[in-house]
C-alpha cells in the first residue's frame, strides 16, 4: 500500500507540510494537483522520506483536499500517461500525427540528470541559434516539472523545448516512447540536435543491471534504428567515492559493452585537474579507451571547466561543486560541444 498521510501546508517557498506534530519538506506537481497555498489540507506520501533517500527524501503531495478536487481534465486528448494508476491524465502525444525522420540530426545521449546543464552549454557554445531540444526519459525522475536544470535551460534559450516521453510525463510537450520523440524532433518538430536522458535522481540497487543508467541503453538504440548520428556522453568521475563510478562509470561500460550498434563517444581532450590515474596512461580516459574496443568511436573535444564554472548555471553535482569533481563537469562538456559539431556539420550537408 502507499504510505500517504494526511497534512497541512505551512509554508510554499520551499513546500513544506505538516505531518502529525512533524514539520516536513515536501513537493508537489501543480500541473497535477493543482495550486497549493499555505494552511491547505493535502494527502502525502511519506515514503521517501521516511526511507531516507537522498535527492528524492521529500514528501511528495499526492492530493490537495482543500483546492485540488475539481479539476478540468484535458478536454479532447485521449491518450493516456500514468495510466492505470491513480494519477492517469490525458495528453496529446507528439506522435499523434505522421511523421518521418526528415533529416539525420544528432542524437547525445546521457545516463544521468547531471550532465544536462553543461551538455547543453557546451553545444549552444558551438552552435549557437540552432535548437537542441530535451527528451526526458525514464530513469530518474519521471515529473518534468520537477527539474530546476531545465527550467533554468529553458529561460537561457539553451533549449528549445522539453518532450517527456515513455512513462515521463508533464514537459511542454508529451510523446509515449523515446523512439516516438526522437522521430518528431527529426521530422515535425525541426529541431537541430537532441539531448536525451533521465530526469533528476536516479533508480539504483547497486547491481550492474538495475539502474536507472541502462535507459541509455534503450536510447541509443532508439536513436540507431531511426538512422540518427547517436553519442553517447560518458559518465566520469575523479571524486565518487564508490569505485563502480570512479573514474569511467560502470552504468556508461555497460552500456558500452551491450549496445548492438556503434556509436561515438565524446571525452575531454585535455586532462581536466584533477584526472584520476586509474592504472596506466590517462587514467580514464585509457578506460573509456577499453570499454569502446574497436566498435566505437572515441572523439576527442574541448572541454572548457572554467568558462563553464562562469556561466551560473548548475555546477553541484551529488553534493560535490565542479571543482571537487572536473572531471564529470568535463566530459559532458564536451559531449555537448561534439553535439554541437555534430549539428553543424548536419545543418550544411
Amino acid at each position: 500500500m502507499l504510505k500517504l498521510r494526511p497534512g497541512v501546508v505551512t509554508g510554499t517557498d520551499p513546500l513544506r507540510v505538516r505531518v502529525g506534530a512533524e514539520d516536513r519538506k515536501a513537493w508537489a506537481d501543480e500541473g497535477l494537483v493543482g495550486e497549493v497555498r499555505e494552511g491547505d489540507e493535502v494527502i502525502v506520501n511519506v515514503e521517501a522520506q521516511d526511507l531516507g533517500l537522498g535527492s528524492g527524501g521529500f514528501d511528495v503531495v499526492h492530493a490537495n483536499l482543500t483546492r485540488g478536487l475539481d479539476g478540468p481534465g484535458a478536454g479532447e486528448a485521449t491518450a493516456m500517461k500514468l495510466n492505470y494508476t491513480s494519477l492517469q491524465h490525458p495528453v496529446e502525444p507528439v506522435e499523434a500525427g505522421e511523421d518521418s525522420v526528415a533529416r539525420r540530426i544528432p542524437v547525445l545521449v546521457l545516463s544521468l540528470h547531471g550532465q544536462l546543464a553543461p551538455a547543453a552549454w557546451a553545444a549552444g557554445r558551438s552552435s549557437s541559434q540552432m535548437p537542441v531540444g530535451y527528451v526526458q526519459t525514464w530513469g530518474g525522475a519521471l515529473p518534468g516539472s520537477l527539474s530546476e536544470d531545465v527550467a533554468e535551460l529553458r529561460r537561457a534559450g539553451l533549449l528549445c523545448k522539453h518532450v517527456t516521453a515513455g512513462p515521463a510525463y508533464g514537459g511542454e510537450l508529451e510523446a509515449l516512447t523515446v523512439i516516438g520523440a526522437l522521430q518528431a524532433a527529426a521530422g515535425s518538430l525541426g529541431w537541430d540536435a537532441v539531448i536525451a536522458g533521465p530526469g533528476p535522481g536516479i533508480a539504483g540497487s547497486g547491481s550492474e543491471l538495475g539502474h536507472g543508467g541502462m535507459a541509455a541503453l534503450e536510447t541509443a538504440h532508439a536513436s540507431l534504428i531511426l538512422g540518427l548520428e547517436t553519442l553517447l556522453a560518458p559518465r566520469m568521475s575523479g571524486a565518487d567515492p564508490r569505485t563502480r563510478h570512479s573514474g569511467l562509470s560502470h552504468h556508461s561500460a555497460t552500456v558500452l559493452r551491450m549496445l548492438l550498434g556503434n556509436v561515438r563517444v565524446p571525452a575531454p581532450a585535455r586532462r581536466p585537474a584533477p584526472w584520476p590515474r586509474i592504472g596506466a596512461g590517462d587514467g580514464s580516459l585509457d578506460e573509456l579507451r577499453e570499454a569502446c574496443g574497436d566498435r566505437h568511436e572515441i572523439w576527442l573535444r574541448e572541454a572548457p571547466v572554467d568558462e563553464y564554472a562562469a556561466s551560473g548555471l548548475s555546477a553541484i553535482h551529488m553534493g560535490r561543486e565542479l571543482a571537487d569533481d572536473r572531471l564529470f563537469y568535463a566530459a559532458a562538456l564536451s559531449a555537448g560541444d561534439a553535439l554541437g559539431a555534430a549539428a553543424l556539420t548536419e545543418s550544411v550537408r
